[in-house]
């Protein structure tokens, strides 16, 4: 699966470098690019990329800011600073940035950045399992998230299904989203969150949606047309 990145600069010019050389390695895949700040913590909380490239000097706000941000919602996204002010190294350090690149850079040292990131991910994932804890009346509940075969919301309420139990909390998708380990999990539909890996089949409900079953449970998911054809891109890439 690619590594999929946003890239968040006030210069159109820089925006396309990066781009491009995104573009160039076949593992790689740009996802989303903003124009300031703002717009750049709004993309990546909907798109949830593995790396984001952020300029630091960009109207409405900055990128530290940006990526105090982004670290507290997406913990995972790897955040990498590109920027003509060495005098802000400090800072992002400090915002656990993962590389800081001083303009003008030669393109190659940005393939070096994305090729040490994808195999410190790809290290984690195949090392890591993922615990999350769920809170409710009864106590707490420390679920593994390889073992979750789908997240659905209903009536304030948000089930967590596994292939044995399923669990209910009060945290919303948004939230429990931000938790999880990227891979395997997918957003396909407002109401609901799957693992893609625990899908058994897909077929049609309506017009414009999808209803999907998964090995280990008889519940089901709704996914919206355009999201089964993100999906289906994404997991022939």
């Amino acid at each position: 699966m690619k590594m999929r990145i946003v890239i968040a600069d006030d210069d159109a010019g820089m925006r396309l470098v990066l781009r491009k050389t995104i573009e160039s390695m076949e593992s790689m895949e740009c996802v989303g690019e903003a124009a300031d700040g703002a717009q750049a913590v709004q993309l990546c909380l909907e798109l949830r990329p593995d790396i984001v490239f952020l300029d630091v000097d960009m109207p409405i706000m900055k990128g530290t800011q940006a990526a105090k941000e982004i670290a507290s919602a997406l913990p995972n996204t790897s955040k990498v600073f590109c920027t003509a002010h060495s005098e802000y190294m400090p800072e992002a350090f400090e915002l656990y940035a993962a590389d800081y690149l001083l303009k003008p850079f030669k393109t190659d040292r940005i393939r070096q950045t994305l090729r040490k990131l994808q195999k410190e991910k790809l290290r984690i994932k195949t090392t890591t399992a993922k615990t999350i804890l769920l809170k409710n009346k009864e106590g707490m509940n420390f679920l593994q998230t390889k073992d979750i075969l789908l997240i659905y919301r209903e009536n304030r309420v948000t089930y967590i299904v596994t292939s044995d139990d399923s669990y209910t909390t009060s945290e919303s998708l948004n939230s429990l989203w931000a938790k999880l380990d990227g891979g395997n999990f997918f957003r396909c539909h407002r109401a609901y969150i799957i693992n893609t890996s625990a899908i058994a089949s897909v077929h049609p409900y309506g017009r414009w949606t999808y209803v999907a079953t998964f090995r280990g449970t008889d519940k089901t998911a709704l996914i919206t047309q355009e999201k089964l054809e993100e999906l289906q891109a994404s997991l022939q890439s």
